[in-house]
């Protein structure tokens, strides 16, 4: 079994997961148990979950609406509602079973209702695998802007079983294969180089990568928990991604995009960034450009749409007494936090982006 072992929040991955899973709800002795999920993943997910759940407390389903549209406060005071009507006390558990939104909304819902009970993940998309269901960070959007609502606070378990992919159409899995793109760029080349090659739409070649993603994010977080420094890093292509990919959501003449396809074009623009600032290497930006391109359609952005994606970044996570400030790279693997960024620049990195063939 791949395991991750903590004190809170181990990670368990495909074969002897749900053994580990059930033992822990066993250890728990939870008074209610109920599991959120969107209006897809229980369609989709519950059967495989309810296969597995060998506990004797029947778990009740609470519903969200599916998409990033609704991880917001509305959508917490719904759950909060339903928990208090269904008699959740102290010693209830949530179980998260979902892709990002759930497990980021359901985690802070646990955290907040009755000053936080205990909660699991169960991701179901690659996305949340390798990213959002580690780590600890739990939240929800306010408005347009990303995350701007949350808690850092470990689920008590997290269950990997990559056989919930086989539920995901492929554009949804390579949104999750952008993550593990940046976990190449902040790690080493050697992961870069596997993990560039990689068919991400093919189950039986992802575990071994997806793994090995799941350890670099977790070794970050585990040196760097509350992000005072290195876990920073996890942000790379994220403050322009974040931005876009809000701007595309409120935006009527764009089409919405997935997080990882926002975050695919963050990562090449603020390569192209780091190129200019930090001499980051021009055959590796290539590589890289190129690498991303192959996976991900190239998105159309106007001056207009520019300087509304720029605005949007004052309300980045990281910035500090105002200042917009950025992780960058001076090599694959290494890595510069609290970057200051010029506008120019930044408009520079969107026609290279939109040059580039």
């Amino acid at each position: 079994m791949k395991e991750i072992l903590k004190e809170k929040g181990s990670v368990y991955c495909n074969s002897g997961a749900w053994d580990a899973f059930n033992k822990e709800i066993k250890k728990n002795k939870p008074s209610k148990v109920f599991v959120i999920t969107d209006t897809n993943t229980q369609k989709l997910c519950a059967a495989l979950f309810l296969e597995n759940y060998k506990f004797d407390c029947t778990p009740e389903f609470l519903d969200i609406p599916e998409g990033e549209t609704h991880k917001n406060l509305e959508t917490c005071l719904l759950l909060w509602n339903k928990l208090s009507e269904k008699g959740a006390d102290r010693n209830s558990l949530i179980i998260n079973l979902g892709g990002g939104v759930v497990t980021d909304l359901g985690g802070f819902v646990a955290s907040t209702f009755k000053r936080g009970i205990d909660f699991i993940n169960i991701p179901t998309s690659l996305l949340a695998m390798v990213d959002a269901s580690v780590g600890g960070k739990n939240g929800v959007d306010l408005g347009l802007i990303k995350n701007q609502i949350g808690v850092i606070n470990n689920p008590i378990l997290v269950l990997i079983d990559t056989q919930f992919l086989k539920t995901l159409p492929d554009k949804q899995k390579t949104s999750g294969y952008a993550e593990m793109l940046k976990h190449g760029l902040i790690h080493s080349k050697t992961y870069w180089n596997k993990i560039k090659i990689l068919n991400e739409t093919k189950i039986e070649e992802l575990e071994e990568l997806l793994w090995e993603s799941v350890l670099i994010k977790n070794n970050v977080v585990t040196e760097d928990p509350f992000e005072k420094g290195l876990r920073k890093t996890l942000n790379y292509g994220h403050t322009l991604g974040h931005a876009i990919e809000s701007y595309c959501l409120d935006e009527n003449e764009k089409k919405p995009l997935l997080h990882g396809e926002a975050i695919a074009i963050g990562m090449i623009l603020t390569t192209y960034i780091s190129s200019k600032l930090l001499n980051f290497p021009e055959d590796t930006l290539e590589d890289i450009s190129s690498s991303i391109l192959k996976k991900f359609t190239k998105v159309a952005f106007n001056l207009i749409d520019i300087d509304d994606i720029i605005k949007l970044l004052i309300y980045d996570k990281k910035n500090t007494n105002g200042k917009i400030l950025f992780v960058l790279l001076q090599d694959i693997g290494i890595h510069k936090i609290n970057c200051e960024v010029s506008n120019h620049l930044i408009l520079e990195a969107f026609e290279y982006y939109r040059n580039y063939k």
